[in-house]
């Protein structure tokens, strides 16, 4: 095949997968950022803010630049111009809570992602969370590595949750939307499998475990779902599983 051959075939193909060319544009322009991602952390116990914070300041190319032990404060600091690319808000805070605030900074930057975090997943804040613009929704009893990975998902436009919120969310959209027609993403039977395995929590390598498969086989059809379903995270394919109820 001649070079502009082989040069018009990657075309094509590039234009026949656009969820490969945004990833691929993602990639490229958070390569380009010199600055970090700016958190803000909004949390009335001062020993757990401390801890979060200093675990955020760790991971290159994240900053936690302000925190705040109400959310008066962190929404007059948004009014007066800030701008973080997330925030992490605690659910139950004295004054104003989380579930009020998280309308009030989708208003004023609708931009900033927020993930909700909270002690119990109880159903009827996490609905109320989603329905008034949280990204996520984390427990706080989940370890340092499971924050820095919701932020980094919330940044990326996924939707982090644990394994047990999104266990819940699923089971009330199930609820209030009643029977529906689920679209069709030409999904495999064994792709099912690995996303239903996916939204209970497991990683690449229990999946394998539990279905006897290699690594490297589940890795390739997780890829094939991001795919197919036009997402790029793991938060992202578990979002839309939970609000297409598609498995």
């Amino acid at each position: 095949m001649s070079t502009h051959a082989n040069q018009t075939a990657t075309r094509i193909g590039s234009a026949s997968n656009p969820a490969a060319e945004a990833a691929k544009t993602s990639l490229t322009l958070e390569a380009m950022r010199t600055e970090p991602h700016t958190i803000w952390l909004v949390e009335d116990h001062a020993d757990f803010r401390e801890t979060v914070c200093r675990v955020i300041n760790r991971v290159a190319g994240l900053k936690c630049t302000s925190q705040f032990a109400n959310a008066e404060d962190a929404l007059d600091a948004l009014r007066d111009g800030g701008v973080p690319d997330v925030i992490l808000l605690d659910v139950e805070l004295p004054g104003q809570s989380g579930l009020e605030a998280v309308k009030v900074i989708h208003a004023i930057s609708p931009a900033t992602r927020v993930v909700m975090l909270t002690v119990f997943p109880d159903d009827d804040k996490v609905l109320r969370a989603i329905c008034g613009g949280a990204s996520g929704y984390l427990l706080k009893t989940a370890p340092s590595s499971s924050i820095v990975q919701s932020i980094r998902e919330a940044l990326g436009g996924g939707a982090p949750m644990t394994p047990k919120i999104a266990r819940s969310v699923l089971d009330m959209f199930a609820h209030f939307a009643g029977p529906k027609e689920t679209a069709d993403y030409g999904l495999t039977a064994r792709e099912k499998e690995v996303i239903q395995l996916m939204t209970e929590g497991l990683v690449i390598k229990e999946i394998a475990d539990r279905l006897q498969l290699s690594y490297g086989t589940v890795d390739a059809h997780l890829k094939n779902i991001y795919i197919k379903l036009h997402v790029h995270t793991r938060g992202g394919a578990i979002s839309k599983v939970l609000k297409e109820r598609l498995i």
